[in-house]
């Protein structure tokens, strides 16, 4: 057996001419100390990136790195981590393997030498201008408030008022009128930033929560001294010139200085605005106090038939009991809200009745307001009559206070709780749980806070956890808060769930008896490092396990006692290596191993033949071993995220009959068809790569992935199912010439939304049109997002031949292609000169953002036809109709571009929020194309969309040319923001930190690469 490694190594070079071979052989020194020079290279140019582009950051001002400087910087890192491979694999190799070794390091060199001549250019900075507004946050309809909300406007408004105070009880409105407040500054593009305090303050939270929503929280993250701290984040506010800053949700006083708040004032136009339950708060710091007063009746009674429904409203035996139950919650919006929802749709008029007279009882028995507060809202709660919906809710408590709870991860844990039934599929138990949170939701105890942007998210109000965990403190099943001591720990407890809670050790005797009914211990988020042993020899019956992201090493070889466990949680335990045997634990259904340390899989897995779920997303794994996988035949959800030498067989894979959700990576193309042909009817979520390089970096926002790189030509191979694909990715297919043409896999493609292509030399264009010209069905025609990066070659994004070249416009771009494209980002393409040719026009309408940079060739974004020119002569109007396009940003290195549009043209294009041109770019761009209003005819030379803003350098802006309709200037000069100012100020304070601290800022490099890496 030992020479069959040899052997196998001399059949691959068997296609090598021989004087290659023999060079190879002779001469494999030489080449291996080409290869160590290469890669010592190619890391000190990384370095010295990383170094100057801390550089840049360190100024606490609102920068970015550059999108191309970043994408650069993780592909070389994963270029060194294949080259330590290489290097391995020679170091390890026998003589017999010496010129196919030979070979492979010659092959990697020159791809590391690629990677260095293509190294970001120093002089043009790698780092730029970050946003300059956040995100509007989702908030509900005012209603009765308007009057204090223009109290503080006005007080904002007022330079000699510096600090605000908006106090009021609980549940009264204070956070909504704020929200509302925040969205108002930022159309007013005022600089605002927004923070949750909370009842549990803490100096260091506060510190990162301010500092992350600057998007500057790294600067912190390698800081543990308050007062070091504190010095930086004041910087950091100073660099953000004037804003405001609200604090939500204050119970206490705050010291600014020890936070590092630097004092508002007059002088530095920087605002303070808090809310809280305690007027005392508002005058100890200083605040105009504004009082948030309950709603009157008639507002009250308005608000809660908004919510409880129109049937309600027009039945005229209920109206006098709803008015009377409208009167018994006491003017607080959140009631209102909450006691609504619970009796929305109920149009018998004896369950109105039965209502008024509980809500009367509940309050009469209870004294002080907030206890009032939280009766009231115990009454929706009460009314829930789904016991296991209750459960639900009152697992919520698990989470912190503003803790903004993931939807799906959610559901997984009322799964793993035994809330939701086994339905057979995990499909149809989040189903469940989607019909779980909307109960929760029209009774207004759960909040969906989803932009659109992410993940859905839902939230508990403060008042509403409040109520919640007043329920489990009087309930002795129930430890939510904080850990008993060993005195204080009841027979009858069943959940213990105490997440972030700073739990640092857990008691070798607690508990000091046997718990028989305990059936989850949630330990989530506390620095706890070690397990005792006799933990789970006092908890038999335990059912759930979660110890993610805390700092235990090993599990004690007790768990093997726990006969009943279903689910262990040991995600995010960077400091675990190693687990005892498994193979006593019969009943698990769920094992998340997710970022741990471990480098083998646990012993006794093979036993653990229930397990529906299982999450091995590990650096450190070094193999699956062979016949595990086929034993797991009830794994629904199955997750091999970030391992990125583990290539898996999908005939391993056949038995796996019930899998939903699958994230994994194959070697080829071959074992990829084969796995989707054998699960494509179970599959409804999957990321897969395929090929040797992780693309998984890249945020998925689909559930249907496929990733292709450096995978060798599949041309007589079609991918199987591409009709199944949401999101695509291929990255270092240097063969293909198109992604679509008369042989493509991907010509089916009807479902793709997002489609991400790079670093592919061969790409002329993305699709060939002669290929379904005729078709009724195109790929792209559900196409939302299309992210195109260093193509070389790529000229076009539709190729046309010489027939199609002569046809109509309608018959060029069939009408479904890019119909739905919403997004296009266009980077380091340089024999691009058009990116969108006329004939593709009329497909854009739903185009809303175009970015481009680092595209020398680039001449014009929008083409118009000659021949329209030349029909309508050259001084005619030409429009180019864009209704939805927000956002045009030109970005580096775009040397040749001359217009947006051709000369003649005008954009009808009302949508448009941002045209951005960067500083030092677009010399030859000398004009923006004139607007012309959607409706009526008005001057169409003197008219820009209503929300537009230009952002650009002031030597830009006066290049530009207005000798056809100088009017133009004059609408324009209000939008346009000199973007240069703030710029040239941190170009400056980059000379001055880069002398002063350039030693600590190659020091920190690292770890602000990694951070923002995963971050990403």
């Amino acid at each position: 057996m030992e020479y069959v490694e040899p052997v196998v190594g001399i059949a691959n070079c068997l296609g090598t001419p021989v004087c290659k071979y023999l060079q190879y052989h002779r001469k494999m020194n030489d080449y291996v100390r080409d290869f160590k020079r290469m890669r010592n290279e190619l890391n000190c140019k990384m370095e010295d990136i990383e170094m100057q582009l801390q550089a840049e950051l360190r100024p606490l001002g609102k920068k970015i790195p550059k999108k191309g400087v970043e994408n650069w910087l993780n592909d070389v890192k994963e270029m060194i981590r294949e080259a330590q491979v290489v290097e391995n694999k020679v170091r390890n190799g026998r003589y017999l393997c010496r010129a196919c070794n030979g070979k492979l390091v010659d092959e990697k060199t020159r791809e590391m030498k690629g990677f260095l001549d293509k190294a970001p250019n120093a002089s043009e900075g790698f780092a730029i201008d970050g946003p300059s507004a956040g995100l509007p946050l989702p908030t509900s309809e005012l209603v009765g408030e308007e009057a204090v909300k223009k109290e503080i406007w006005a007080c904002l408004m007022e330079e000699e008022v510096s600090n605000i105070g908006v106090w009021g009880m609980g549940g009264v409105g204070k956070t909504t009128i704020m929200k509302h407040i925040y969205n108002d500054l930022l159309k007013e593009q005022r600089r605002v930033i927004w923070v949750t305090i909370s009842k549990e303050f803490n100096v260091m939270k506060v510190q990162d929560d301010i500092a992350g929503a600057l998007k500057l929280k790294e600067y912190l993250d390698k800081e543990e001294d308050k007062l070091r701290r504190a010095a930086i984040l004041s910087e950091m506010l100073k660099n953000e010139g004037k804003h405001v800053l609200i604090l939500d949700d204050v119970w206490d006083k705050v010291s600014l200085e020890e936070v590092g708040i630097p004092e508002p004032s007059g002088s530095n136009g920087c605002k303070l605005v808090l809310t809280t339950r305690s007027e005392h708060v508002c005058k100890y710091m200083g605040c105009k106090v504004i009082k948030v007063k309950h709603l009157s009746e008639e507002e009250a009674l308005k608000l809660f038939l908004n919510k409880v429904g129109p049937n309600i409203v027009q039945s005229p035996t209920i109206m006098p009991t709803l008015k009377l139950v409208v009167k018994e919650c006491a003017g607080l919006p959140l009631t209102i809200v909450v006691v609504a929802g619970t009796m929305k749709g109920e149009d018998n008029p004896l369950i109105w009745k039965n209502a008024l007279r509980e809500l009367k009882e509940r309050i009469g028995k209870v004294e002080g307001v907030e206890a009032e507060v939280i009766e009231r809202l115990k009454f929706s709660f009460d009314h829930l009559k789904d016991e296991k919906v209750k459960d639900c809710f009152l697992y919520c408590t698990v989470y912190p206070e503003d803790f903004e709870i993931e939807m799906d991860e959610l559901f997984e844990c009322w799964i793993e709780e035994g809330f939701i039934d086994d339905m057979g599929t995990r499909q149809e138990m989040k189903v469940k749980g989607y019909v779980i949170l909307k109960k929760l939701e029209d009774n207004c105890l759960l909040e969906n806070i989803t932009t659109g942007y992410g993940s859905p998210i839902v939230k508990m109000h403060d008042a509403v956890r409040d109520m919640a965990l007043s329920i489990t403190s009087m309930d002795p099943r129930y430890i939510v808060q904080e850990l008993p001591k060993r005195g204080q720990w009841s027979p009858v407890i069943e959940k213990v769930w105490l997440m972030n809670n700073s739990i640092t050790e857990f008691p070798p005797d607690v508990p000091p008896t046997k718990c028989q009914l305990l059936t989850t211990l949630l330990l989530r988020g506390n620095p706890i490092k070690e397990i005792p042993y006799s933990l789970f020899m006092n908890i038999p019956c335990l059912s759930v396990l979660n110890l993610s992201f805390t700092k235990i090493k090993s599990l004690p070889n007790s768990i093997s006692e726990l006969k009943n466990l279903t689910t262990l949680l040991l995600r995010g335990c960077e400091e675990l290596r190693d687990l005892p045997c498994l193979s006593m634990l019969q009943e698990l259904k769920k094992l998340d191993l997710f970022w741990t340390k471990i480098e083998e899989v646990p012993e006794g897995m093979d036993m653990l033949i229930k397990l529906r779920y299982l999450e091995l997303g590990v650096f450190t794994l070094k193999e699956i071993p062979a016949g595990l996988l086929p034993k797991l035949v009830h794994l629904q959800h199955l997750s091999f995220d970030q391992i990125n030498s583990v290539g898996l067989n999908a005939k391993e894979m056949e038995p796996l009959k019930k899998l939903e959700c699958f994230i994994g990576r194959f070697e080829d193309i071959s074992e990829f068809n084969k796995f989707m042909q054998q699960s494509k009817k179970s599959l409804i979520k999957y990321h897969i790569e395929v090929g040797s390089v992780s693309m998984r970096a890249i945020n998925s926002t689909t559930n249907k992935t496929l990733a292709i790189g450096r995978v060798d030509n599949w041309e007589g191979e079609l991918i199987m199912h591409p009709i199944e694909i949401q999101e695509l990715q291929i990255s270092g297919c240097h063969y293909l010439r198109s992604l679509v043409d008369d042989n493509s896999s991907f010509k089916n493609a009807i479902g793709l939304r997002v489609c991400r292509i790079s670093y592919c030399e061969g790409i002329e264009c993305v699709v060939s049109l002669s290929s379904f010209a005729c078709s009724s069905a195109h790929p792209f025609q559900s196409l939302e997002k299309l992210d195109l990066q260093n193509l070389p070659k790529l000229s076009a994004l539709i190729m046309k031949d010489a027939e199609i070249g002569s046809a109509t416009t309608s018959t060029l771009a069939p009408s479904a292609i890019f119909s739905h494209l919403k997004v296009i980002e266009l980077f380091d393409c340089p024999s691009m000169k058009t990116l969108f040719p006329h004939w593709l026009l009329p497909n854009l309408q739903n185009l809303e953002e175009i970015r481009a940079g680092h595209c020398d060739e680039l001449v014009e974004i929008f083409g118009a036809a000659t021949s329209e020119v030349e029909e309508k002569g050259s001084d005619a109007l030409i429009k180019f109709h864009l209704p939805k396009l927000r956002e045009l940003v030109l970005m580096w290195e775009l040397p040749n571009l001359k217009s947006i549009c051709s000369k003649s043209g005008v954009m009808v294009c009302d949508s448009l929020q941002l045209i951005e041109v960067f500083r030092g770019n677009c010399n030859k761009l000398k004009r923006i194309p004139p607007f012309v209003p959607l409706v009526g005819n008005g001057q169409p030379f003197a008219y820009a969309p209503p929300s537009l803003t230009i952002r650009s350098s002031t030597g830009w802006w006066e290049s530009l040319e207005w000798d056809d309709h100088p009017n133009f200037k004059n609408v324009l000069q209000p939008r346009w923001k000199d973007s240069s100012k703030r710029q040239d100020k941190q170009v400056g304070d980059n000379a001055n930190e880069t002398k002063d601290g350039g030693w600590k800022a190659a020091k920190d490099t690292s770890k602000v690469i990694k951070q923002r890496a995963l971050r990403n």
